[in-house]
Order: structure tokens, then C-alpha cells, then sequence
């Protein structure tokens, strides 16, 4: 595994526009994901890479996978912990993390230029749905990531 990861880092590194990233996490059914580093402006449904802002129990920098499900001008409705984007009904915004951190759903309103609003299908996903998180901005955007394995 150690052997792994350091091959994983080397092609992190190694090229500016391709990538590999492991997902450490339940949030996402894959475990390996090649990024195509670079800009590039999300569709809903795409899955992207992006580097976290610090906060909850993760540093700032560490790279996050999940999907856009909500664009620049979407409208966010929340009604008590139940999140919508639209009319898509996104899910619960549960008042604890897994580690036992008090959570806080994300405002309702409009998303802001240039953000976008993500998630994953896995209900314990620290994502949009959670004022810590909150969208994502396009300054934050490493690339698009696709499922390898």
C-alpha cells in the first residue's frame, strides 16, 4: 500500500495535466481516479477534483472528489436539515459528522458565480449540504475525475 501511494504521489506530481488520486473514503463507491488536471467549467453530473479550504476534521489543500449537482445561479432551498438544488431534493444534513463535530446545514439562496455546489451519493459525504464545506469555487477546481477502479 505504502509502494502505491508513492506511485500514486509521483504522478500527481510529475505531470501538470494528468493525475491520479486515491479516495480514502466510503463517499464515493471508487477507490482510484485519474484527474484531467486543468481548468474547466463543471456540468451537472460531472465529477470533479478539487482542493479542500481546511476545516472539519481535514487540512486545507487535501484534494476532495465529488459531483456537481448544482451550477451558478441554482437556488438552494433548505427546510429544516432537508437540502434541495432546484427542484432536486439533495438529502440530509445530519447534525453530526461521523467523529462526533456538531454540523451545520449550508444557507439557501442562490449560488454565487463561479461556485458549485457538490456532493456524493453516500449520506455520511462531508459536502454542499454542510456550511462547513459550502460550494466550491473555481479557484479550487484541479480538474475533472473519473472512476479508474
Amino acid at each position: 500500500m505504502v509502494a502505491l501511494s508513492i506511485v500514486a504521489a509521483m504522478a500527481w506530481s510529475l505531470t501538470p495535466w494528468y493525475g491520479l488520486s486515491f479516495n480514502m473514503s466510503t463517499s464515493l463507491p471508487g477507490t482510484l481516479y485519474f484527474i484531467r488536471k486543468g481548468p474547466c467549467r463543471p456540468h451537472l453530473g460531472d465529477t470533479i477534483a478539487f482542493r479542500w479550504h481546511g476545516g472539519a476534521t481535514y487540512p486545507a489543500g487535501l484534494t476532495f472528489i465529488k459531483h456537481v449537482v448544482g451550477l451558478p445561479g441554482d437556488v438552494v432551498y433548505v427546510i429544516g436539515r432537508d437540502v434541495w438544488v432546484n427542484q432536486t431534493y439533495i438529502g440530509y444534513a445530519k447534525p453530526l459528522s461521523l467523529a462526533g463535530m456538531a454540523l451545520f446545514p449550508t444557507s439557501a439562496g442562490v449560488i454565487p458565480p463561479d461556485h458549485y455546489f457538490v456532493t456524493t451519493p453516500n449520506p455520511n459525504s462531508l459536502d454542499s449540504r454542510y456550511a462547513v464545506a459550502g460550494t466550491v469555487p473555481q479557484s479550487a477546481i484541479v480538474g475533472e475525475a473519473y472512476e479508474v477502479f
